[in-house]
């Protein structure tokens, strides 16, 4: 075999195997990424105060049957 060619190759798998690992640690880094994200919009989500909703009427013609508001 040619030294070039086993040169090449050698390089190739070393230049392969770098970039696996350095995609690894970018995938590792979106992870903890997203999961700091995921806490704080958590931490947002409740301190917000859901609406109160409105009594329903419970006697009479109106609101009895259907209960729409926005």
């Amino acid at each position: 075999m040619d030294i070039t060619l086993t040169s090449a190759i050698v390089n190739t798998a070393t230049a392969m195997s770098n970039q696996e690992a350095a995609q690894a640690v970018q995938v590792s880094v979106l992870k903890k990424s997203m999961n700091a994200q995921a806490a704080a919009v958590s931490t947002l989500l409740e301190g917000v105060q859901p609406p109160a909703a409105p009594a329903l009427a419970s006697s009479g013609t109106l609101g009895t049957q259907l209960n729409t508001y926005a």
